[in-house]
């Protein structure tokens, strides 16, 4: 019997896709970038409003097309193979980037624990490749072993944020000095800049949601469950950031908050002591881990699914007889993230990266939803889930996504230029590829009539 994910697993999938290493790192980037408290916590007000259309978008989306590898197979289905290709390539690419740079910023977390002075960048690399390994084998072992990994590693992350949310509760750790405004927005426009590209760092430690469509058919009663996990888990999402967010603020002042990078250890420091912070650093590796975890639950799907389209080879259909688990394209992307482990940059340029190639993926993902209302219009009525407020909230979402794209084009042109160059090179490997088949099919047929 195939194994189904039930509702409070796919909850905690949710959940693990957007909650990785961000909320202890990028509430530092998007402060630097907002240079004002109020537009810090718009920003994180706005970022959670975006994530909020856009789950319920992906909810439909997932209602209406439950299919596994959806991330992948909506492309294909609403617009045309090329662009599922490109998009999805990019999206895999930085995926694994982003596994990879959290995999190695945890290493530096835990190593500072296991080791009594500041080991190597190759030690730090080796614990970072280690976490892929092991949970490349937990995946190998089936779906439900990894849905239930995932669940008591997000429960140890959950605590892990409570615990910094109750600093708000213990005065003598709050900050009571100052608040420095210099560099402060004055007109109205340094406003609009200082919120996009706030929201980019915002928009990072909210992303992830969207990846849960490729669990399609795999979720048990997915037209029910689809919408309700993805809702319940944004909405955990959204109380959890912005607590913990007032708690940094409050805990260390405006000035340290966009000035220091390991913030969640200087509060957990604040509170417990340094004992208390070495602690707090292997709890963080572990939120890491889950992290670690549910990408490479996510991303082999998406490889599957390209694979059964014809754009990737048979070879990644593969699957094990006894744990139905996709060996060969597992193994490719937990290798891919190893790979690109070896050449990680630092944080800040994997963001902006990042971010720029989901801005293609988000937007043109959530406008799927307009083309698989027309197609799908027998199933209204069915029990499907269907959002209210259409088409406000996926239009909100897509011109958020865009708004957010311009922000980093116009403060970093080199990354959003080589961006644009590896989706144009994506769609040229695709339609190259697509000539040299239909050239073999066609050497095939005269063969055989010969």
């Amino acid at each position: 019997m195939k194994q189904k994910l039930s509702r409070f697993d796919f909850t905690m999938i949710v959940v693990g896709l957007v909650i990785g290493m961000g909320i202890f790192r990028t509430a530092s980037t998007s402060a630097k970038a907002a240079n004002d408290p109020n537009i810090f916590f718009i920003a994180w007000l706005v970022g959670g409003f975006i994530a909020l259309c856009g789950a319920l978008t992906y909810a439909e989306i997932g209602s209406r097309y439950p299919v596994t590898g959806g991330y992948y197979r909506i492309f294909s289905y609403a617009y045309h193979p090329s662009i599922a290709f490109s998009i999805n390539c990019i999206i895999l690419i930085s995926n694994a980037a982003s596994l990879s740079g959290v995999a190695l910023i945890g290493s530096g977390y835990i190593s500072q624990v296991i080791f009594n002075q500041p080991p190597s960048d190759n030690v730090i690399s080796l614990i970072a490749v280690s976490a892929i390994l092991v949970f490349y084998g937990v995946n190998l072992m089936g779906l439900k072993m990894s849905a239930k990994t995932q669940n008591v590693l997000m429960l140890i992350k959950i605590s892990m944020i409570l615990m910094l949310i109750a600093a708000l509760l213990i005065p003598s750790t709050h900050y009571k000095g100052p608040i420095d405004t210099t560099g402060k927005p004055v007109e109205f426009i340094d406003y609009i800049k200082a919120l996009g590209l706030a929201l980019v760092s915002v928009s990072f430690t909210y992303g992830g949601y969207q990846q849960t469509i490729n669990f399609g058919n795999e979720v048990a009663t997915p037209s029910k469950n689809i919408p309700k996990g993805i809702f319940m888990g944004i909405i955990i999402i959204i109380g959890l950031y912005l607590l913990v967010n007032y708690s940094y603020y409050t805990v260390l002042g405006f000035d340290d908050l966009r000035n220091k990078n390991e913030i969640a250890k200087i509060v957990a420091t604040k509170l417990f002591g340094e004992a208390g912070g070495n602690v707090f650093s292997a709890l963080l590796f572990l939120s890491v881990l889950a992290y670690v975890n549910v990408l490479l639950m996510s991303n082999p799907r998406v490889m599957f699914a390209m694979s059964e389209d014809g754009v990737l080879p048979k070879v990644f259909q593969k699957k094990s007889a006894k744990r139905d688990v996709m060996v060969v394209s597992l193994t490719v992307f937990a290798a891919m993230c190893i790979v690109i482990l070896q050449f990680a940059k630092t944080f800040d340029e994997i963001l902006s990266f990042t971010i720029f190639l989901d801005c293609f993926g988000m937007a043109t993902s959530a406008g799927a939803i307009f083309m698989l209302r027309k197609r799908t219009k027998h199933l209204d009525g069915t029990g499907i889930y269907a959002m209210k407020m259409y088409p406000l909230l996926p239009i909100i979402f897509i011109l958020a996504y865009t708004f957010v794209g311009i922000s980093i084009a116009i403060d970093k042109p080199d990354t959003a230029i080589t961006g644009i160059i590896v989706l144009a090179a994506f769609m040229l490997i695709y339609f190259i590829t697509k000539k040299l088949n239909n050239g073999k099919n066609v050497q095939v047929s005269d063969t055989t009539e010969a």
